[in-house]
């Protein structure tokens, strides 16, 4: 594979965020990087790190969490391919927040240097950046309303169909995917205890909403599994 065809995701993604002409995607495929491939639960950021890059996943799942001094954590999102690690930190400088790999990841390094330039050179590309920060934060919003006011169905629920939106949107099938997510991280990104989040899972499968078998997910019943979750895909902001 051409080295600048691992960056073509991100360009065809970026370009349902702004309206980019050829230069544009043409100045994406072009960024200097390098690959790297993680193993599963190692760091790709840690809290209080000053990056002089940032990385775009390009296989495999990541998440974002903070740690507490008692030992708990708290999962603030899962990162799915084609979507960056620490875009923020390219204009903050410092991370808040740890990201770890939850499986077997790729990533591409691209220097923060290359990413402010191409902003400052590139308005339709600086566009896309924020409004690709702005969905993150669209997200966190929503994750904090299902921690806060779902009940335990629709929070698993919620979560099963927003990682299945945001799989289809970036090419991949949303009905059967990947799933290397474990019941006890769900249980830390929902704020469940890991056997209220077993219970949950249980009732979904009887109920044949989905399936779930190690390492992959298939949803039996869309629109039955929306409902559960009173899912609105809005805050995604793909339409």
């Amino acid at each position: 594979m051409s080295e600048n065809l691992h960056l073509a995701p991100l360009a065809r993604r970026w370009s349902t965020l702004a309206r980019l002409n050829h230069d544009d995607r043409e100045a994406i495929l072009t960024l200097p990087f390098r690959r790297e491939v993680f193993a599963k639960d190692a760091y790709l950021l840690r809290e209080g790190q000053q990056p002089a890059e940032s990385a775009l996943l390009l296989s495999g799942f990541a998440y974002r969490q903070k740690l507490l001094r008692d030992g708990g954590r708290q999962i603030i999102n899962f990162l799915l391919p084609n979507e960056f690690v620490d875009l923020q930190a390219a204009v903050l400088g410092t991370a808040d927040h740890n990201v770890q790999s939850l499986n077997r990841s790729e990533v591409a390094i691209i220097p923060r240097s290359a990413l402010l330039e191409l902003a400052d050179a590139r308005p339709n590309l600086r566009t896309a950046m924020w409004a690709d920060k702005l969905i993150d934060s669209a997200i966190v919003r929503e994750w904090v309303v299902n921690v806060g006011r779902r009940d335990s169905r629709a929070r698993i629920a919620h979560l099963l169909c927003e990682i299945a939106v945001r799989l289809r949107n970036a090419g991949t099938n949303g009905d059967m995917f990947d799933f290397p997510i474990t019941q006890e991280q769900l249980a830390d990104a929902t704020g469940l205890t890991p056997v209220h989040t077993n219970r949950t899972l249980q009732a979904l499968r009887r109920d044949e909403l989905i399936q779930l078998t190690s390492g992959s997910l298939k949803i039996l019943n869309w629109k039955a599994l929306r409902e559960a979750a009173d899912f609105d895909e809005l805050y995604l902001h793909q339409s």
